[in-house]
């Protein structure tokens, strides 16, 4: 079995395959949920003025992610370069989603220029700042070293559906399920600003991370469940 398994994955067809149906799925689970949007008219100004965003969301919000975005310029989001990675690419692009390949954080100096690039055309980049691989739940500096190097504010966003499934995985993600409730939820945009020390830039770390909890709690409750609590200090440290 773990050969055939294998053998799937080598294989560029089949991998597309899977990517489309992925992609037909969360269309599917998207057309089939009452949606409920909570928070665009913050960022709504920004848009108008075609001044770009930097989207910011756990990873265990993605699946849902990219439809939550009904501004008519699609943005681009930041995927890493794993093997898994390669899928949730080819199935967002499925999506109309632009990616940019890469780390903010770990050794992604090609993903930051590339994103700054995009930022500078007035395209908004969505970042997962716990991504790729945790720990869960908290922020990365890359997505504040972004904000600060563009200009561009950062904005907490989440949703949450009544009909879903928690895996356990380490950022224990959220398959949505049909024929439910769902919210997406947009928080207050934030500012980096472009002097800031290595001491202003860890305030603001702290405080997207404060917000986007708050966020996703706050999804979660409306959606009847209870909040996911982030990974531990200890799982913090062990990272860095």
């Amino acid at each position: 079995m773990r050969r055939l398994i294998k053998r799937i994955g080598r294989s560029a067809a089949t991998r597309d395959f899977l990517c489309r149906v992925a992609a037909l799925y969360i269309r599917f689970v998207h057309v089939t949920t009452r949606w409920e949007f909570r928070g665009e008219a913050q960022i709504a100004p920004l848009l108008a003025a075609d001044r770009p965003i930097i989207p910011a969301f756990w990873h265990s919000r993605l699946l849902m992610a990219p439809l939550g975005w009904r501004h008519e310029r699609r943005p681009k989001v930041l995927i890493s370069t794993h093997r898994d990675g390669e899928l949730i690419a080819r199935t967002v692009r499925h999506l109309g989603v632009g990616t940019v390949r890469g780390s903010s954080t770990r050794g992604g100096g090609g993903a930051l220029r590339e994103m700054l690039t995009a930022l500078e055309a007035g395209d908004s980049v969505g970042i997962t700042p716990d991504g790729p691989r945790g720990p869960r739940m908290r922020v990365q500096p890359g997505v504040i070293a972004l904000a600060s190097l563009s200009g561009a504010p950062v904005v907490p966003a989440t949703y949450a559906v009544s009909h879903c499934r928690f895996l356990d995985s380490w950022d224990r993600f959220v398959l949505a399920l049909p024929f439910g409730r769902g919210v997406y939820l947009w928080g207050e945009p934030m500012l980096v600003p472009r002097d800031a020390d290595a001491t202003a830039r860890e305030a603001a770390r702290l405080e997207l991370e404060r917000r986007l909890n708050a966020l996703t709690a706050e999804a979660d409750r409306l959606m009847g469940h209870a909040p996911i609590e982030p990974a531990p200090a200890a799982a913090i440290e062990a990272s860095t």
